[in-house]
């Protein structure tokens, strides 16, 4: 390797493309045309990026290995920072055990810590977590050790899980520091920011305030009965009963919920349930029915009663009921989540993150355009969303994980 190479090579690595691109821009071998397209990445050209480094693969070809493997990772990496989910994780595993096998220990584990970060944008937290546990982050130089604490960190605040958060980002910051790459740096103290911003409302007895993660952890710990319109499930220490496909019940659930200890008028379960402007007798028939799957489905966790104007719901083992409600009120609030990382998203992305058809996300996409919370440029399969950072919340509440005991 030549020395505008090397020197190139450790620009990027300082986290300095400019300084790198000075050095390669005029050439076209192969290792030039890498460390070209990692630089217009650190820059956020992605497309171009892509382009560059699948030329550098395929310059390297077959005979240099280590080489090629280490421009599938880059792709890898650019795909994932252009919230490009689709991209090939067996290719990206492949390259891995390829860097394995030549003793590229640096470069394999990066390799892990991308697939882990794309295993946490979707919410497989367990399959993210098993990557993690095969590797030491204490053999690896800084930029890798921060990289494995902000994986850690968002494993736990996925899981609702405050505290392991806090000291992974504790570790991140000190590792960020010791790296000098002002980019890690800045995304650990992005990380922060969720752990001091609210991230849900607690609504009980006609009352509402802001919740932070760790009062979240310490709600869902608590002797309180929870209906948890964040993950559309009713709670509490011991129990789950899931109601994410049952959103006739969700709704009686919240309704009984946030006027407990009081009991909720029949027009009122109706109109709630059911979006009926007046209820008749087949809508006070069908509440009937549907008051009965509640009764079954919260067996063991609480009674829904009958009063002379409605029902009442009276919890068996805890203490009280509240409502863990979504920080902002917003049909959906689940895209909104993902957009406000400040990235752009393709709708095909999105689809795959929530583990729903991209027909459905792109008409959560188009409502809220008309809305003006979202906007795209492009057009086609180049066509991206992005929206800025709504101030004063965190989405952890809002995005695919299971539930803490899970």
């Amino acid at each position: 390797m030549d020395s505008l190479i090397t020197a190139a090579a450790r620009a990027l690595a300082a986290g300095d493309p400019l300084g790198a691109l000075k050095r390669v821009a005029l050439r076209g071998d192969a290792s030039a045309l890498a460390l070209r397209g990692i630089a217009l990445a650190q820059l956020g050209d992605f497309a171009r990026a892509r382009t560059l480094v699948r030329q550098a693969a395929r310059a390297f070809g077959a005979k240099e290995a280590v080489s090629r493997a280490r421009c599938i990772v880059a792709e890898a990496e650019i795909a994932l920072a252009s919230r490009d989910l689709g991209w090939p994780a067996k290719s990206l595993e492949g390259a891995r055990a390829t860097l394995d096998a030549h003793g590229d220990r640096v470069n394999a584990a990066h390799a892990r810590y991308l697939g882990a970060r794309r295993l946490l944008l979707i919410g497989r937290l367990d399959e993210a977590e098993r990557l993690l546990a095969a590797l030491d982050p204490s053999t690896l130089p800084a930029a890798s050790r921060t990289v494995h604490e902000l994986v850690v960190a968002g494993v736990a605040i996925r899981r609702l899980r405050a505290t392991p958060a806090r000291a992974a980002l504790v570790r991140a910051r000190t590792a960020a520091r010791a790296a000098g790459i002002p980019a890690l740096t800045a995304e650990v103290e992005s990380a922060w920011l969720v752990l001091h911003a609210p991230a849900a409302r607690l609504v009980a007895e006609g009352a509402e305030r802001r919740l932070l993660l760790e009062d979240v952890e310490a709600l869902l710990s608590s002797k309180a009965l929870v209906v948890d319109a964040c993950r559309h499930a009713v709670r509490d220490r011991r129990t789950v009963v899931p109601l994410a496909g049952r959103p006739v019940l969700f709704a009686l659930a919240r309704a009984l919920a946030e006027a407990w200890p009081g009991d909720v008028s029949r027009d009122t379960l109706v109109a709630r349930a059911f979006a009926a402007k007046q209820a008749d007798e087949s809508h006070r028939a069908r509440l009937r029915v549907e008051v009965g799957r509640l009764r079954r489905m919260l067996h063991g966790l609480a009674e829904v009663s009958a009063t002379k104007r409605g029902f009442v719901l009276s919890p068996r083992r805890s203490v009280k009921v509240v409502v863990l409600a979504r920080p902002v009120d917003e049909e959906h609030a689940s895209v909104l989540a993902f957009l406000v990382d400040g990235e752009s998203w393709s709708s095909s992305a999105l689809a795959v993150a929530l583990g729903t058809s991209q027909r459905t996300v792109q008409r959560a996409l188009d409502a809220l355009a008309a809305a003006g919370k979202v906007q795209s440029f492009g057009r086609g399969r180049s066509r991206r969303w992005t929206t800025p950072p709504v101030p004063g919340f965190t989405t952890a509440l809002l995005l695919p994980a299971p539930f803490p005991d899970d």
